[in-house]
């Protein structure tokens, strides 16, 4: 070989080097046209495109055992999370992850059967996006999974839509072009499978591109492998649970015998401890004990605060475990009224809001309700102890009501008598109302309510006594329902006479279910300023009821001087129409304000001035609404018996509702 022809020698090392850096196919068979380029001789360049051929074979046997490495590895991985993990969950995740990943596949699922529903399920999904595809259910035999099933073989497409190897619906469709899946690659999942026998398809893992493509040998195979392993996994678990099961059903037996004697045990504490609870709340009954008693013996045995409400809310006692009181809120009456008619409704105590309610009950009557302030849970035996006690106290309020109302009927004859002849023996009444526990020598405030249904009101009236404890006592007279009220002494005066009557309009008119009216004047003390009191409440009464303010309270002194006009029912509305007619008519008309504009001029005494301040216009405009008056009403309209007559109108057109436009 002469000096200036080429050699084949560097075309082969340079073959071995792109073997050596795992470069492309490409790369390799360049090698040959570049020698062929260099001039190499014939017979050597057959020899360098032999070599290439060669490369080009270890090449690809060297990318296959990287690939079965990779593969091993993995499945090695897999026994590992199934001999690490208990969750089967996680290890399904793992396998179908891991099957998508090793197959270079959009996406990777695995479908359980469903014994129950006697379809089969997705119960894991990688890579995908559809919703309607992760919901997929497939009846048996339907779709590429129903093929393996039945056959216990893989099966793969490079086309799902085209494909007529299976029987195809309407929803695996739906559920396939959402996902956008092309071609798919299905393998059974199998236990028991040997030489002898397929084994029983519990499952099918499935790898899908969403563009066509046709799976290798190498790549079913992998995916058969991963199908094994999930199969393991989902026996193993099984069996588990299984063994879980039979361990559980022992010790259950084992136990049973102890649990039976320790229910016998605390059976029997639980009926000693109420015993116990029930001889301390009858001994308190038969002491003569009340209501607060109740609650400090049911604080102390259930170790936790409790308060007794009213149906209005308000707390009749509160005390702590250890006896002591408990400073209490009202409560939202509404809130009680409700909890407490479930607790009747259910005939139990029912827990809301970290409390436990017990509905006291007198037939359908709400007396009260217990309130345990407890956010756990009651056993029985506690829970039955609460609601004996509401039992308990029902029985107390109830003997509590109908002593009251035993007396406050002989003291309302007492009161019947005083507001019937108060001057016959003024001194007899008083030594009468001593010895019924009353004192007409201090202060008190004298109610007089009306109602459509007077017997009901009747009725009620000593309940809103009872149930507030208020002190006083009511009787029916004349028509109305007279409540005399203790107000207190000068430490200690109490509401005033507007604030009582609209509590008692309040209260009453809830207890009645109608609109009550009450009138209220005092304080009086002795049984002349009383009956004198009383003349001056009937006609506060008869006013609000000329006026229209019906289902209201108000005082006498809140009246003024119109309590005196009105009491003798005179025609209100004539009188406001005869006297602001013209006025009212043109401001209903025009929008106008000459009401409001006459009422701030006689308000300010005449002055222009204060007047505009009042409305907050200018002194003109004043004077225009004035003139405008004027010819409404007339010349003598700023006389003074006209422009007293107009104001008596003004403030009876208040009174009774009106507006000052």
């Amino acid at each position: 070989m002469s000096a200036r022809t080429p050699s084949a020698a560097p075309h082969l090392r340079r073959l071995l080097d792109l073997l050596a850096e795992d470069a492309p196919a490409e790369a390799l068979g360049a090698v040959s046209s570049q020698a062929r380029a260099a001039g190499v001789p014939a017979d050597e360049l057959a020899e360098v495109e032999a070599a290439t051929a060669t490369a080009l074979r270890i090449r690809g046997a060297l990318r296959q055992h990287r690939r079965r490495e990779l593969q091993l590895t993995a499945l090695f991985d897999t026994a590992g999370d199934l001999a690490a993990s208990r969750d089967l969950d996680d290890v399904l995740k793992a396998i179908v992850r891991r099957a998508r990943m090793l197959l270079g596949t959009d996406t990777a699922y695995l479908t359980l059967p469903d014994e129950e529903a006697g379809d089969t399920y997705m119960r894991v999904t990688d890579g995908s996006v559809s919703l309607l595809f992760q919901r997929l259910r497939l009846e048996l035999g339907e779709g590429l999974g129903g093929l393996v099933a039945q056959t216990a073989s893989p099966y793969a497409t490079p086309d799902y839509r085209t494909d007529d190897r299976f029987r195809h619906t309407r929803n695996i469709n739906a559920g396939v072009l959402d996902e956008g899946l092309v071609a798919i690659l299905g393998v059974p999942l199998l236990l028991g499978s040997s030489r002898g026998g397929t084994g029983k398809v519990i499952g099918v893992l499935f790898a899908a591109d969403r563009a066509p493509r046709v799976f290798s040998p190498d790549e079913v195979a992998l995916l058969c492998s991963l199908a094994a392993h999930a199969a393991i996994a989902i026996d193993t678990a099984r069996a588990l649970a299984d063994t879980r099961s039979a361990l559980a059903e022992l010790a259950g037996a084992n136990a049973e015998l102890a649990e039976a004697n320790a229910a016998v045990r605390e059976h029997s504490a639980a009926m000693q401890r109420a015993g116990e609870a029930h001889d301390r709340l009858t001994d308190l009954v038969l002491r003569g004990g009340d209501v607060k008693d109740v609650a400090a013996a049911v604080a102390g045995l259930l170790d936790s605060p409790l308060t007794i409400h009213d149906p209005g809310g308000r707390p009749l006692a509160a005390v702590r475990p250890d006896g002591a009181g408990l400073a209490a809120d009202a409560m939202d009456a509404g809130w009680l009224v409700e909890t407490a008619e479930e607790s009747r409704t259910g005939a139990r105590a029912v827990h809301r809001d970290g409390r436990w309610i017990c509905a006291v009950l007198a037939g359908q009557e709400l007396l009260a309700g217990l309130v345990l302030h407890r956010r756990g849970r009651l056993d029985d035996s506690d829970r039955r102890l609460f609601e004996r006690a509401a039992v308990v106290t029902g029985l107390l309020l109830l003997l509590r009501r109908t002593v009251a109302e035993t007396e406050n009927r002989i003291r309302g004859e007492l009161i019947s008598d005083l507001l019937t002849d108060a001057d016959r023996d003024p001194a007899g009444l008083a030594e009468r109302g001593r010895r019924l526990g009353i004192d007409l020598d201090r202060p008190h405030l004298l109610l007089v309510a009306e109602a459509g249904a007077r017997e009901k009101l009747c009725a009620a009236a000593p309940r809103y006594l009872f149930g507030g404890d208020i002190r006083g006592v009511s009787a029916e007279h004349a028509g109305t329902v007279v409540l005399l009220i203790g107000c207190g002494g000068d430490a200690d005066p109490g509401p005033d006479a507007g604030e009582a009557a609209r509590a008692a309009a309040a209260q009453l008119g809830q207890l009645v279910q109608a609109p009550v009216t009450v009138a209220a004047t005092g304080p009086a003390r002795g049984p002349r300023q009383l009956a004198a009191a009383y003349a001056e409440a009937a006609r506060c009464l008869r006013a609000m009821r000329v006026l229209g303010r019906t289902g209201e309270g108000a005082c006498v002194d809140e009246l003024g001087f119109l309590g005196v006009v009105l009491g003798n029912a005179q025609d209100v509305d004539g009188f406001v129409t005869a006297t602001l007619g013209p006025l009212l008519r043109y401001d209903a008309q025009r929008g106008t304000h000459l009401v409001r504009t006459l009422s701030a001029y006689f308000g300010a005494g005449g002055s222009l001035i204060r007047a505009k301040d009042e409305l907050h216009v200018h002194v003109n405009t004043v004077v225009q609404r004035l003139d405008r008056i004027q010819v409404l009403l007339g010349r003598d309209w700023n006389e003074p018996d006209r422009a007293l007559e107009l104001q008596l109108a003004l403030r009876l057109h208040l009174l009774s509702g009106g507006q000052e436009r």
